[in-house]
Protein backbone atom coordinates (compact mmCIF):
# COMPACT_ATOMS: atom_id res chain seq x y z
CA UNK A 1 0.00 0.00 0.00
CA UNK A 2 1.15 3.42 -0.98
CA UNK A 3 2.25 5.59 1.82
CA UNK A 4 2.50 9.53 1.67
CA UNK A 5 3.28 12.14 4.02
CA UNK A 6 0.54 16.13 4.28
CA UNK A 7 2.76 19.10 3.54
CA UNK A 8 1.21 22.16 4.77
CA UNK A 9 2.74 25.77 4.32
CA UNK A 10 0.55 28.11 6.52
CA UNK A 11 1.16 31.86 5.12
CA UNK A 12 0.25 34.95 5.91
CA UNK A 13 -1.81 35.01 2.82
CA UNK A 14 -2.45 31.46 1.78
CA UNK A 15 -2.82 27.73 3.07
CA UNK A 16 -1.30 25.35 0.33
CA UNK A 17 -1.56 21.98 1.51
CA UNK A 18 -0.44 18.29 -0.36
CA UNK A 19 -0.39 14.84 -0.41
CA UNK A 20 3.37 14.29 -1.63
CA UNK A 21 4.57 10.20 -2.18
CA UNK A 22 6.92 9.33 0.78
CA UNK A 23 9.53 7.81 -1.11
CA UNK A 24 9.96 10.46 -4.05
CA UNK A 25 8.42 13.61 -1.75
CA UNK A 26 6.43 14.14 -5.32
CA UNK A 27 3.44 15.59 -4.86
CA UNK A 28 0.86 14.13 -5.87
CA UNK A 29 -2.46 16.23 -4.95
CA UNK A 30 -2.69 20.14 -3.58
CA UNK A 31 -5.47 22.40 -2.08
CA UNK A 32 -5.16 25.60 -1.90
CA UNK A 33 -6.65 28.59 0.50
CA UNK A 34 -6.43 31.84 1.38
CA UNK A 35 -5.73 33.28 4.85
CA UNK A 36 -5.12 37.09 4.29
CA UNK A 37 -8.37 37.84 6.27
CA UNK A 38 -8.33 34.63 8.45
CA UNK A 39 -6.69 35.58 11.42
CA UNK A 40 -6.91 34.42 15.29
CA UNK A 41 -5.86 30.84 16.45
CA UNK A 42 -9.67 29.65 16.18
CA UNK A 43 -9.68 30.81 12.53
CA UNK A 44 -6.18 30.02 11.85
CA UNK A 45 -6.49 26.31 12.68
CA UNK A 46 -10.36 25.82 11.21
CA UNK A 47 -9.25 26.66 7.87
CA UNK A 48 -6.01 23.86 8.32
CA UNK A 49 -8.62 21.31 8.97
CA UNK A 50 -10.94 22.46 6.32
CA UNK A 51 -7.35 22.21 3.82
CA UNK A 52 -6.48 18.81 5.13
CA UNK A 53 -10.28 17.38 4.91
CA UNK A 54 -10.73 18.74 1.45
CA UNK A 55 -7.13 16.88 0.31
CA UNK A 56 -8.36 13.33 2.12
CA UNK A 57 -11.46 14.10 0.03
CA UNK A 58 -10.02 14.64 -3.27
CA UNK A 59 -7.34 12.28 -3.34
CA UNK A 60 -9.01 9.31 -1.89
CA UNK A 61 -6.62 8.15 0.51
CA UNK A 62 -7.03 6.51 4.27
CA UNK A 63 -5.45 8.08 6.84
CA UNK A 64 -3.53 4.60 7.61
CA UNK A 65 -1.69 5.68 4.43
CA UNK A 66 0.28 8.99 5.32
CA UNK A 67 2.77 8.82 7.82
CA UNK A 68 3.07 11.93 9.13
CA UNK A 69 1.49 15.58 8.71
CA UNK A 70 4.19 18.80 8.51
CA UNK A 71 3.23 22.33 8.81
CA UNK A 72 5.65 25.25 8.13
CA UNK A 73 4.06 28.22 9.86
CA UNK A 74 4.65 31.53 9.78
CA UNK A 75 5.94 33.21 12.92
CA UNK A 76 7.83 31.81 15.76
CA UNK A 77 7.96 28.25 16.71
CA UNK A 78 8.18 25.43 19.65
CA UNK A 79 10.12 22.39 17.44
CA UNK A 80 9.51 20.47 20.54
CA UNK A 81 6.03 21.12 21.26
CA UNK A 82 4.46 21.81 17.71
CA UNK A 83 3.30 25.47 19.60
CA UNK A 84 3.18 28.41 16.96
CA UNK A 85 3.94 31.12 19.50
CA UNK A 86 3.66 33.64 18.01
CA UNK A 87 3.10 35.03 14.33
CA UNK A 88 1.94 38.65 13.71
CA UNK A 89 0.83 38.51 10.34
CA UNK A 90 -1.43 35.37 11.21
CA UNK A 91 -1.91 37.01 14.72
CA UNK A 92 -1.82 33.57 16.50
CA UNK A 93 -0.41 33.12 19.95
CA UNK A 94 0.63 30.04 21.37
CA UNK A 95 -1.08 27.98 19.26
CA UNK A 96 -0.48 24.27 19.60
CA UNK A 97 -0.92 23.11 16.03
CA UNK A 98 0.69 19.67 16.40
CA UNK A 99 -1.63 18.83 19.65
CA UNK A 100 -4.60 19.87 17.81
CA UNK A 101 -3.72 18.19 14.50
CA UNK A 102 -2.70 15.07 16.57
CA UNK A 103 -6.21 14.90 18.54
CA UNK A 104 -8.32 15.58 15.36
CA UNK A 105 -6.36 12.57 12.96
CA UNK A 106 -4.45 10.78 14.85
CA UNK A 107 -1.36 11.64 12.51
CA UNK A 108 2.19 12.39 13.81
CA UNK A 109 2.51 15.94 13.60
CA UNK A 110 6.09 18.11 13.29
CA UNK A 111 6.25 22.05 13.03
CA UNK A 112 8.36 24.41 12.00
CA UNK A 113 9.00 27.73 10.90
CA UNK A 114 8.42 28.33 7.02
CA UNK A 115 11.39 29.78 5.83
CA UNK A 116 13.55 27.44 7.66
CA UNK A 117 10.93 24.54 6.63
CA UNK A 118 11.56 26.14 2.89
CA UNK A 119 15.16 25.88 3.65
CA UNK A 120 15.46 22.17 4.18
CA UNK A 121 13.71 21.64 0.75
CA UNK A 122 16.00 23.58 -1.16
CA UNK A 123 19.18 22.21 0.25
CA UNK A 124 17.80 19.01 0.20
CA UNK A 125 16.36 19.00 -3.70
CA UNK A 126 16.68 22.03 -5.03
CA UNK A 127 19.22 25.30 -5.57
CA UNK A 128 21.43 24.51 -2.19
CA UNK A 129 22.21 20.47 -2.93
CA UNK A 130 25.72 20.91 -3.46
CA UNK A 131 26.58 23.32 -1.29
CA UNK A 132 27.19 22.86 2.65
CA UNK A 133 27.16 26.49 3.92
CA UNK A 134 24.17 28.66 2.91
CA UNK A 135 21.52 31.40 3.72
CA UNK A 136 18.44 31.29 2.73
CA UNK A 137 15.84 34.96 2.28
CA UNK A 138 12.55 34.87 0.89
CA UNK A 139 10.76 37.86 0.09
CA UNK A 140 7.19 37.96 0.19
CA UNK A 141 4.49 38.91 3.28
CA UNK A 142 7.65 40.00 4.94
CA UNK A 143 11.47 39.04 4.74
CA UNK A 144 12.25 35.32 6.33
CA UNK A 145 15.69 33.93 6.45
CA UNK A 146 17.79 30.76 7.76
CA UNK A 147 20.96 29.73 8.30
CA UNK A 148 22.36 26.31 7.38
CA UNK A 149 25.93 25.44 8.31
CA UNK A 150 27.29 22.15 7.49
CA UNK A 151 24.06 21.24 5.70
CA UNK A 152 22.42 21.51 9.59
CA UNK A 153 19.93 24.31 10.64
CA UNK A 154 21.43 26.87 12.80
CA UNK A 155 18.84 27.34 15.97
CA UNK A 156 20.10 29.32 18.22
CA UNK A 157 19.56 29.85 22.24
CA UNK A 158 16.02 30.57 21.58
CA UNK A 159 15.02 28.72 18.59
CA UNK A 160 14.66 32.03 16.54
CA UNK A 161 18.23 32.02 14.56
CA UNK A 162 17.73 33.63 11.32
CA UNK A 163 15.67 36.42 11.55
CA UNK A 164 17.30 39.13 8.90
CA UNK A 165 13.82 40.25 8.21
CA UNK A 166 14.02 42.27 12.13
CA UNK A 167 17.49 43.49 11.89
CA UNK A 168 17.86 47.09 12.31
CA UNK A 169 18.67 48.61 8.87
CA UNK A 170 17.43 52.45 9.82
CA UNK A 171 17.06 53.74 13.50
CA UNK A 172 14.13 54.65 14.93
CA UNK A 173 12.49 54.34 11.61
CA UNK A 174 9.59 52.22 9.90
CA UNK A 175 7.16 50.90 12.56
CA UNK A 176 7.03 47.14 11.59
CA UNK A 177 4.54 44.52 12.80
CA UNK A 178 6.33 42.81 15.47
CA UNK A 179 6.89 46.62 17.64
CA UNK A 180 10.28 47.02 16.54
CA UNK A 181 11.24 50.35 14.51
CA UNK A 182 13.35 49.96 11.59
CA UNK A 183 13.58 46.47 11.09
CA UNK A 184 14.23 45.39 7.84
CA UNK A 185 11.04 43.78 6.84
CA UNK A 186 9.19 47.36 6.95
CA UNK A 187 11.61 48.29 4.30
CA UNK A 188 12.04 45.72 1.90
CA UNK A 189 9.12 42.54 2.05
CA UNK A 190 6.53 42.99 -0.72
CA UNK A 191 3.90 44.54 2.17
CA UNK A 192 6.63 47.43 2.52
CA UNK A 193 6.49 48.14 -1.42
CA UNK A 194 2.47 47.89 -1.20
CA UNK A 195 1.76 49.71 1.59
CA UNK A 196 4.62 52.68 0.39
CA UNK A 197 2.74 52.60 -3.31
CA UNK A 198 -0.78 52.86 -1.53
CA UNK A 199 0.65 55.96 0.41
CA UNK A 200 2.45 58.07 -2.08
CA UNK A 201 -1.10 57.24 -4.45
CA UNK A 202 -3.14 58.77 -1.54
CA UNK A 203 -1.22 62.01 -1.45
CA UNK A 204 -1.91 62.66 -4.78
CA UNK A 205 0.89 60.75 -7.02
CA UNK A 206 0.14 59.36 -10.38
CA UNK A 207 0.62 55.48 -10.56
CA UNK A 208 -0.43 53.40 -13.08
CA UNK A 209 -1.07 51.13 -10.28
CA UNK A 210 -4.19 52.74 -10.01
CA UNK A 211 -5.34 52.22 -13.22
CA UNK A 212 -4.34 48.37 -13.04
CA UNK A 213 -5.50 46.87 -9.54
CA UNK A 214 -7.03 47.73 -6.06
CA UNK A 215 -4.51 49.57 -4.26
CA UNK A 216 -4.86 47.55 -1.27
CA UNK A 217 -4.37 44.08 -3.09
CA UNK A 218 -1.49 44.68 -5.39
CA UNK A 219 0.26 41.67 -7.09
CA UNK A 220 4.13 40.52 -7.97
CA UNK A 221 2.43 40.54 -11.42
CA UNK A 222 0.81 44.11 -11.03
CA UNK A 223 4.21 45.58 -9.96
CA UNK A 224 5.86 44.12 -12.71
CA UNK A 225 3.57 45.38 -15.18
CA UNK A 226 3.92 48.84 -13.63
CA UNK A 227 8.00 48.40 -14.08
CA UNK A 228 7.72 47.45 -17.40
CA UNK A 229 5.90 50.50 -18.07
CA UNK A 230 8.40 52.85 -16.27
CA UNK A 231 5.81 53.57 -13.81
CA UNK A 232 7.75 56.47 -11.58
CA UNK A 233 5.84 55.72 -8.22
CA UNK A 234 6.33 51.73 -8.40
CA UNK A 235 9.80 51.81 -9.73
CA UNK A 236 11.30 54.34 -6.46
CA UNK A 237 9.93 52.30 -4.41
CA UNK A 238 11.22 48.77 -5.46
CA UNK A 239 14.53 50.25 -6.09
CA UNK A 240 14.17 51.29 -2.17
CA UNK A 241 13.49 48.21 -1.51
CA UNK A 242 15.86 46.81 -3.23
CA UNK A 243 18.28 49.33 -1.33
CA UNK A 244 17.30 48.11 2.12
CA UNK A 245 17.59 44.45 1.27
CA UNK A 246 21.02 44.85 -0.89
CA UNK A 247 22.09 46.15 2.99
CA UNK A 248 20.54 43.66 5.21
CA UNK A 249 22.65 40.75 2.23
CA UNK A 250 25.60 42.62 2.42
CA UNK A 251 25.51 42.12 5.97
CA UNK A 252 25.03 38.85 6.16
CA UNK A 253 27.78 38.00 3.74
CA UNK A 254 30.28 39.97 5.84
CA UNK A 255 29.15 38.63 8.83
CA UNK A 256 28.63 35.03 8.36
CA UNK A 257 30.71 34.34 4.79
CA UNK A 258 28.09 31.52 3.53
CA UNK A 259 29.23 29.99 0.09
CA UNK A 260 25.72 30.09 -0.83
CA UNK A 261 22.79 32.99 -0.50
CA UNK A 262 19.27 31.61 -1.72
CA UNK A 263 16.66 34.07 -2.91
CA UNK A 264 13.16 33.22 -3.09
CA UNK A 265 9.99 34.43 -2.67
CA UNK A 266 7.19 35.59 -4.96
CA UNK A 267 8.51 39.12 -5.68
CA UNK A 268 12.40 37.20 -6.06
CA UNK A 269 10.64 34.68 -8.65
CA UNK A 270 8.16 37.09 -10.42
CA UNK A 271 10.26 40.23 -11.39
CA UNK A 272 13.97 39.41 -12.57
CA UNK A 273 15.29 43.07 -12.41
CA UNK A 274 14.58 43.00 -8.59
CA UNK A 275 16.70 39.77 -8.24
CA UNK A 276 19.31 41.09 -10.47
CA UNK A 277 19.56 44.38 -8.78
CA UNK A 278 19.68 42.97 -5.07
CA UNK A 279 22.60 40.42 -6.19
CA UNK A 280 24.49 42.81 -7.75
CA UNK A 281 23.94 45.89 -5.13
CA UNK A 282 24.66 43.18 -1.83
CA UNK A 283 27.79 42.07 -3.38
CA UNK A 284 28.82 45.82 -4.29
CA UNK A 285 28.29 46.86 -0.20
CA UNK A 286 29.67 44.05 0.74
CA UNK A 287 33.75 42.97 1.62
CA UNK A 288 35.16 42.14 -1.86
CA UNK A 289 36.98 39.11 -0.90
CA UNK A 290 34.23 37.79 0.98
CA UNK A 291 31.48 39.09 -1.97
CA UNK A 292 33.76 36.90 -4.70
CA UNK A 293 32.97 34.22 -2.72
CA UNK A 294 29.67 34.09 -2.11
CA UNK A 295 27.39 32.22 -5.13
CA UNK A 296 23.52 33.71 -5.28
CA UNK A 297 20.69 31.70 -6.58
CA UNK A 298 17.19 31.52 -6.95
CA UNK A 299 15.35 28.78 -4.87
CA UNK A 300 14.50 26.07 -7.11
CA UNK A 301 10.81 24.81 -5.77
CA UNK A 302 9.49 28.26 -5.85
CA UNK A 303 5.95 28.28 -3.90
CA UNK A 304 6.36 24.31 -3.38
CA UNK A 305 9.52 24.87 -0.99
CA UNK A 306 7.39 25.07 1.99
CA UNK A 307 5.19 22.39 1.29
CA UNK A 308 7.87 19.88 0.42
CA UNK A 309 10.52 20.88 3.01
CA UNK A 310 6.96 20.53 5.36
CA UNK A 311 6.29 16.95 4.11
CA UNK A 312 9.90 15.93 4.65
CA UNK A 313 10.13 17.65 8.12
CA UNK A 314 9.77 14.34 10.01
CA UNK A 315 12.39 12.79 7.94
CA UNK A 316 14.61 15.59 8.62
CA UNK A 317 14.42 16.02 12.30
CA UNK A 318 14.94 12.63 13.26
CA UNK A 319 17.99 12.17 11.20
CA UNK A 320 20.03 15.21 13.03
Amino acid sequence: MKKYNIGIDLGGTKILCVLTDEKTNKIDFEVKKKTKKIKGNKNVIQKIYEAIDELLKISNVNKSQINSIGVAAAGQIDRNSGVLLYSCNLECVNLNIKELLECKYGIKTVVGNDVEVSAIAEMIQGAGKDYNNMVCIFVGTGVGSSVIIDRKLVLGATGTAGELGHTIVQADGRMCTCGEAGCLEAYASRTAIETRIEGMIKKGEYSIIADICDTQNISTKHLKEALDAHDRVVTKCVDDAIKYLSVGIANVINFLNPELIILGGGIIQGIDEFYVKTVRSSKEKSLLIASEKTEFKKAELGDYSGVIGASMLEKYYNAV
